[in-house]
């Protein structure tokens, strides 16, 4: 009990020197133009075996924004990115000072959402400066890193978008996840019976989902032993629907169209309208706090050329969609799950996450045999959902490193939507206009919303302060 109460404190002190400071951003060269960042080796990488470690260096973390900097230790390693191609990426692996025990590990799964190295963790981390809309969002997750890392757990933070930035690309975050956790485990020692635990939510759900469905054929030697997942985007072609023409999450689509294109090969200027050419082309090199809210009222009609506009019926998005609704990896996860999402109150989810998908894929987990506890925030959107996810998945993790029972609540658990893929009808015949455009007679105003959910953060962080250390300090004696 008095180790768990300076666990707590530690936390405490920890979250409270982040949230009360003023960052002043350090000297850190961005990716791509660190050398650290690309493969020298002589071996082609497509005969190096994923997760392994191909370079290691020492960094401190948030070294100017916490009176208390963190050692780590950053490995670049081989991975593989969406279609499977070899390449690499980089993991940030923060150890328990003095610890002689067996290491636990979690992966702790960015809601980074960039087309920008900017917003890396390897970079932000180090006390990279992400750009002042996405700062508030780069400080919360050093206060979310070191909670985990307060539980005497090993951390693992991976940049699993890959070198190109697939943001939303799940195989290959999935992947990068999986192989960020082989390669720790390398770089550690650390004996395959080593228990892991998985956590991400937002964009990190996406991570900490695909990683839990690909590993039994993708790593099954991994000892996963808990996986939480918040805000969980289970079917693109939903998500889409609900942000179409919203005010603050609509403006997250030029971006998400871009990087699934870039992801899957696709040659989205065959589809875009101007208007859609000019926005994808602004909106390609940043991160979410750039756009979210930038584009208020945008429908995705807007971008693309008259014979297009229904994008859901064009059979190459229609492709990838399907190829990323979350429970079809062939098998199951070995789980057990934590999922939790908001409601705002208005039936469908937390304005960008539809609840009921959410509820469909807990539902779909628990029929393929895994042990599942969903939550519901209700009259909770994105944001203060994930202040009500955090603490109760760090509790979630350390009970399951503890062994402690664990039951679920699949029998309350309802059917949800139907996860069902998308059908298209044949490709059409006519060749794409080059002329038409499309340009609103106004533009949304510049985004200043940077958070997880398109509103401003330091009030939740806070509360975040107190409820995680309440959650590290009383691990709990039941599921």
């Amino acid at each position: 009990m008095q180790r768990s109460r300076i666990t707590a404190l530690a936390a405490l002190t920890l979250l409270l020197g982040l949230v009360g400071a003023t960052p002043a951003r350090a000297d850190v060269a961005l990716p791509h133009v660190d050398p650290f960042y690309r493969y020298t080796g002589s071996t082609p990488l497509a005969q190096v075996p994923p997760g392994t470690v191909l370079k290691t260096r020492p960094v401190t973390l948030a070294i100017q924004t916490t009176a208390t900097p963190l050692p780590a230790t950053q490995l670049l390693y081989r991975t593989a990115d969406e279609v499977g191609r070899p390449t690499v990426t980089v993991t940030t692996v923060i150890t328990p000072p003095g610890s002689t025990v067996a290491p636990k590990i979690i992966a702790y799964l960015s809601f980074y959402d960039s087309l920008s190295d900017k917003c890396d963790p390897s970079y932000t981390l180090q006390g990279g400066d992400p750009g002042p809309n996405n700062t508030q969002l780069s400080d919360a997750e050093q206060a979310f890193v070191q909670a985990y890392a307060a539980t005497g757990s090993v951390v693992t933070v991976p940049d699993f978008e890959g070198e190109q930035l697939h943001w939303t690309a799940g195989h290959e975050s999935g992947y990068g996840t999986l192989d960020a956790v082989r390669a720790t485990e390398s770089f550690l020692k650390a004996p395959a019976s080593t228990m892991v635990g998985l956590t991400g939510y937002s964009g990190g759900s996406i991570a900490a989902d695909w990683a839990a469905e690909l590993a039994p054929r993708y790593a099954p030697g991994l000892n996963i032993v808990g996986v939480a997942a918040g805000g969980v985007p289970v079917h693109f072609a939903h998500n889409l629907r609900y942000i179409d023409g919203s005010a603050v999450w609509s403006g997250i689509i030029p971006a998400v169209l871009h990087t699934l294109a870039s992801s899957y090969g696709l040659k989205l200027d065959h589809y875009l309208s101007a208007y859609g050419k000019e926005l994808v082309a602004k909106d390609s090199s940043g991160c979410i706090g750039d756009f979210s809210g930038t584009h208020p009222g945008l429908k995705v009609a807007q971008l693309l050329k008259p014979q297009y506009r229904d994008i859901l019926a064009q059979p190459e998005f229609v492709a990838v969609i399907n190829k990323l609704i979350m429970g079809t990896a062939p098998g199951h996860p070995k789980g057990p799950f934590f999922m939790g999402v908001g409601n705002n109150g208005s039936s469908i989810g937390d304005d960008i996450m539809v609840t009921k998908d959410v509820e469909a894929l807990a539902h779909e987990y628990c029929g393929q045999g895994v042990t599942v506890q969903y939550v519901e925030y209700a009259n909770a959107s994105h944001t203060p959902a994930a202040l009500e996810f955090e603490p109760a998945a760090v509790r979630f993790l350390v009970q399951r490193f503890a062994g402690l029972p664990f039951a679920g609540n699949c029998s309350r658990i309802g059917a949800g939507n139907s996860l069902a893929p998308l059908t298209a009808p044949a490709p059409p015949r006519q060749q794409p206009s080059t002329t038409t455009s499309d340009h609103p007679t106004t533009a949304g105003p510049g985004g200043q919303l940077a958070s997880t959910g398109g509103r401003a953060l330091p009030a939740y962080l806070a509360l975040l302060v107190l409820t995680v250390a309440a959650a590290i300090r009383r691990p709990a004696s039941r599921a």
